[in-house]
């Protein structure tokens, strides 16, 4: 089965991919690295608070998504949310705006870094408890079966949440009902401070899938092709009723788990092995060898990208905070449901 796949986890693709592609990419990375760079600064300045977890390194993940899903599609994620919100098209106002903790953000101003939603976006979060996410994507894919829509749901984990039970109760029932769902694990190597190695016998993450039956492969992610291709590929067969797909994808974050997290548990030689392959770095190398755009251009694109950030930060700045009856709002789906308050 994994030797099918041989391409998903190599230098090369079986795909032809064009200049729309790569400029796609590289906006959609830009966009969220200086979205992160930013918010980083903020952070620093105690301008956003609570918890904070950085995508700086991992964009390729999301770039490549976003261009292999259809927009109908549902996507949920972990608390490392903030580019999962940006590539499906989450404004930069709305994503910065709820860092602040604003009424004008994504969520109201209700669920910071952690939780960010957008249902316009079918983004269904951004979700802080490690693992609870993977029962609730394979719910969402239940309700797209159900409801006979061709959609599909994607649902995104870091690698520590592989540990908790519910994904095995998961991967059971998504396997046996064969619903359109695609696990993800951005496998960035670190459960916060803890390695892979240092919590598993099972280096390989993707054969925990193969355990269930469920077509498991590992994917580079630090590359758009790769990741595009096998999602791209894993949609169609959940889209065609052969049911889920579990990818390993390979990547790496530059930062820390959150913004509290000095890093000081891996060397400066691993990171910059990591740098070398920068999502950003080689999709630009590509972009210029192919004559896609000019290095100006590219320099254009990234300053217009900046203007949008700061942009941002300046509507986050001037955007009221919630209204303390804002409280009582989206606990329950009826607004006139008999709780009480104290």
């Amino acid at each position: 089965m994994r030797c099918i796949f041989a391409a998903l986890m190599g230098n090369t693709t079986t795909v032809e991919f064009k200049k729309e592609d790569y400029l796609q990419w590289y906006h959609t990375m830009m966009l969220v690295r200086r979205f992160e760079e930013k918010s980083a600064q903020l952070y620093g300045q105690q301008k956003i608070k609570g918890f904070c977890h950085l995508y700086i390194g991992q964009e390729a993940v999301v770039g490549g998504m976003v261009t292999a899903i259809s927009r109908e599609d549902k996507v949920i994620t972990a608390y490392r949310d903030h580019g999962h919100a940006l590539a499906l098209g989450v404004s930069a106002n709305a994503v910065m705006a709820e860092l602040y903790g604003k009424a004008t953000g994504c969520s109201g101003g209700k669920g910071g870094s952690m939780h960010m939603f957008s249902k316009e976006h079918n983004f269904v979060g951004g979700h802080g408890i490690v693992g609870g996410q993977i029962p609730l994507g394979a719910g969402l894919a239940l309700a797209e079966q159900y409801n006979n829509t061709g959609n599909v749901s994607l649902t995104f984990m870091g690698d520590g949440a592989v540990r908790q039970g519910a994904l095995h109760e998961t991967f059971n029932m998504a396997m046996l009902w064969k619903l359109p769902v695609i696990f993800i694990c951005e496998n960035n190597e670190y459960a916060m401070g803890t390695s892979v190695a240092r919590t598993t016998n099972m280096l390989d993450i993707y054969k925990i899938g193969l355990a269930y039956d469920m077509p498991s492969f590992q994917v580079d992610g630090m590359k758009c092709e790769t990741v595009h291709e096998a999602i791209a590929t894993a949609r169609e067969r959940a889209v065609n009723g052969e049911g889920p797909t579990f990818l390993e994808i390979k990547t790496y974050r530059y930062r820390g788990h959150s913004m509290s997290d000095p890093a000081s548990y891996r060397t400066k030689e691993e990171l910059n092995d990591y740098k070398k392959q920068d999502p950003l770095e080689t999709t630009k190398a590509t972009i210029l060898a192919k004559n896609y755009a000019t290095e100006e251009a590219l320099d254009q694109m990234e300053a217009d990208i900046m203007k949008e950030v700061d942009a941002s930060v300046e509507f986050a700045e001037n955007s009221p905070y919630p209204d303390a009856a804002d409280l009582f709002k989206d606990v329950y789906v009826e607004n006139d449901y008999p709780y009480i308050m104290d």
